[in-house]
């Protein structure tokens, strides 16, 4: 986590994932808007019914509450960083047997 409510942010959440081949996120969705900007590797996005292949110095805009999820489809290590218009972190999940996440700031 790079810029959240723990950092005094008020209406950005930026963290960076390192994926191995294969690994991602599972179809989820956000009540806020999203860019993923992957910084290394090749990865596919889904968005809705749309999938993308996208590599390093590119992004995606990811309207609100819009399914989406991606996987690092090459052999490198795949390095993403997503911006998020809130502070806090949440996200619901396709899969049952992900939970829903939210990480808030301990007070």
């Amino acid at each position: 986590m790079r810029t959240s409510a723990l950092t005094s942010a008020h209406q950005l959440c930026i963290f960076e994932q390192w994926c191995d081949a294969g690994l991602g996120a599972p179809i989820h969705e956000h009540a806020v808007e999203e860019v993923l900007e992957v910084i290394a590797g090749t990865a596919e996005i889904w968005l809705d019914d749309a999938s993308f292949t996208v590599t390093a110095n590119q992004s995606v805009l990811i309207p609100r509450g819009a399914r989406h999820g991606f996987k690092n489809i090459g052999d490198d290590v795949l390095h993403v960083r997503a911006t998020l218009a809130a502070a806090v972190f949440e996200a619901s999940y396709d899969d049952r047997a992900e939970l829903s996440r939210r990480y808030a700031p301990k007070r």
